[in-house]
């Protein structure tokens, strides 16, 4: 992904850290989790962490084992981690759904609920996850966008703490335990990107030429299945936004290279229970089972969220999922991997 480039201001203080600007508004917020509203003048005093967030992100969900122990940890010493969770997919726009999802995962801190994307406007902000460290004088002074460097994160929150007077402050790096989706990639072995399947961003259909946008068809199998290509079986609506399986026994399949294959699905209508079989190579994906299906494959599609469908506990190897939904009414939005 590009990143933008950010103006660094002098620091004034001698240090290594620079100013990139002043802490942004939440004004914009259209609402609170875990939190009286909060603003970026209230802050001062205080280190603060903004972490951009929406919760179907699996990069995201990658970092969240560390800013739950930031938030956790540093409390106390003066830090406030304020996640702004601003949405991808429609669905995440619903507030019953962050909530639930913001309760599920542990989110503890405070939550700006940034529907409209005011908040994220505010931050010039582009990326999921995106995380702007403020000091204790409401000064930008570190960004990182995506995952990973955690503990060079971890070492300007302990420094702009220290700047800020916090005593006897532990300096030992936290650890985490991440468990599911949270669990980092294999970035050596992964190869296959995150693949939308709304015909908006869509790329990889194997069926491309024989695509019906906004329609009900009839797919067939593609003869072959390329690496990071897609297929649908059985009756479908292609949408901008996702996939729609219009039958029992529609299907879905992905020929990937990664540790884990991950789908962001749910129903399409709200309350249904769908029930749904993956296979791995047209068998029962058994100890490479993903958290949110058994060793048959087996799961059901309750609500719209991120679902992991296969962790490979042993070489990772050239594969083909597939999922058969066993009753219609599922929406696919997007394969991601790890």
């Amino acid at each position: 992904m590009t990143v933008r480039s950010i103006a660094h201001w002098p620091a004034d203080d001698g240090g290594d850290l620079p100013i990139e600007g002043l802490l942004a508004s939440f004004d914009g917020a259209t609402g609170w989790l875990n939190s009286e509203p909060l603003t970026s003048e209230g802050l001062r005093g205080r280190v603060v962490v903004v972490d951009f967030w929406t919760y179907t992100c699996v990069n995201w969900l990658r970092t969240l084992p560390y800013v739950r122990a930031w938030a956790s940890k540093y409390d106390e010493a003066g830090l406030t981690v304020v996640g702004v969770h601003t949405p991808e997919f429609g669905f995440e726009r619903d507030l019953d759904n962050v909530v639930a999802h913001t309760r599920n995962l542990g989110v503890g801190h405070p939550v700006a609920v940034d529907s409209e994307y005011r908040v994220w406007n505010a931050f010039a902000n582009r990326f999921w996850p995106a995380v702007y460290i403020a000091d204790a004088d409401g000064r930008i002074r570190h960004h990182h966008f995506g995952e990973g460097e955690y503990a060079q994160t971890e070492m300007v929150i302990q420094r702009l703490l220290l700047d800020a007077g916090a005593r006897d402050l532990d300096l030992d790096l936290v650890e985490v335990d991440p468990r599911g989706l949270e669990v980092a990639a294999d970035w050596k072995a992964l190869r296959s990107p995150e693949t939308y399947l709304g015909y908006l961003q869509g790329s990889g259909f194997a069926s491309d030429g024989v695509a019906a946008f906004d329609l009900p068809h009839e797919y067939a199998p593609a003869r072959s299945l390329p690496l990071n290509a897609w297929e649908l079986s059985g009756n479908w609506t292609l949408a901008r936004h996702a996939a729609g399986s219009n039958a029992p026994g529609a299907r879905i399949a992905f020929r990937f290279h990664a540790r884990d294959a991950n789908l962001v699905m749910g129903p399409r209508r709200s309350g249904a229970a769908i029930p749904f079989v993956v296979t791995l190579d047209g068998r029962a994906p058994g100890d490479a089972a993903g958290s949110d299906v058994d060793a048959d494959g087996r799961a059901v599609l309750r609500d719209q969220n991120t679902y992991q469908l296969i962790r490979q506990p042993g070489p990772v190897t050239e594969r083909v999922v597939e999922v058969e939904f066993l009753e219609a009414g599922a929406e696919a939005y997007c394969f991601t991997f790890g």
